[in-house]
């Protein structure tokens, strides 16, 4: 009875790690997620520079975030692995220029790479660990240049609409894979270019076709606004 009972505390244990151990895999691939900084600071929404100073006129990493086929994600997925600034001090001055705040009041975009580490990354810990996590993202930002893509199609942030179709064709033509635009609406209510999601694989490594999108769409003609 005891020899039961200690090979059922056992079984139970080793579930109870399986679990946890399943939770950091549970998910089949990543969004990168850029944003371009004139569509976030031109809605009834104010932005703050961050306080190293306004960013580049070039599209800024959001977040690299665990998805599933099916469409659900993990996050928070480790409250006992927070954001730590030193284990990544080598990179901050590559993140303050690649993935720059924008939120009011303006600060050092610290509060944006912790949210975004422990929301996200905590979920990719199988695979990356917290300096993995932001160089991974650092290195596809570099990889896939969308701000080239664009202007290289003539798709130029100067205020101008363009096609839905035609930003999506230069994305994919330029990258090599097809994105997914996800628009707001500046003060006027004009749709305009907001955010850009690729599909990279679980490893962090290369970017895929995407196993599914993001719910919502853009209308058929959209604005690239100055900044």
């Amino acid at each position: 009875m005891e020899f039961k009972g200690f090979n059922l505390i056992k079984l139970l244990l080793l579930t109870q790690c399986l679990t946890v151990l399943c939770a950091s895999e549970d998910f089949d691939f990543f969004y990168l997620v850029q944003q371009w900084p004139g569509s976030y600071c031109d809605t009834m929404k104010a932005c703050c520079y961050p306080t190293s100073g306004k960013p580049v006129a070039n599209f800024g990493i959001h977040g690299l975030w665990p998805n599933r086929k099916d469409g659900s994600y993990p996050s928070n997925c480790d409250p006992n692995s927070p954001f730590n600034p030193s284990e990544i001090s080598d990179l901050t001055s590559n993140l303050q220029s690649e993935w720059p705040t924008l939120a009011c009041p303006s600060n050092d975009g610290t509060g944006f790479w912790t949210h975004e580490w422990e929301k996200h990354g905590t979920c990719s810990e199988s695979k990356l660990k917290q300096h993995d996590y932001f160089a991974t993202a650092l290195a596809l930002k570099q990889k896939t240049n969308l701000l080239k893509a664009l202007t290289s199609a003539g798709i130029k942030p100067d205020g101008e609409s363009y096609t839905l179709s035609a930003i999506k064709e230069a994305i994919k033509k330029g990258v090599g894979f097809t994105p997914y635009i996800e628009c707001n609406v500046d003060k006027s209510r004009n749709s305009q270019l907001y955010q850009v999601y690729l599909c990279v694989d679980a490893s962090g490594l290369n970017l895929i076709e995407c196993p599914v999108f993001p719910r919502g769409q853009c209308g058929s003609s959209i604005e690239f606004p100055t900044f």
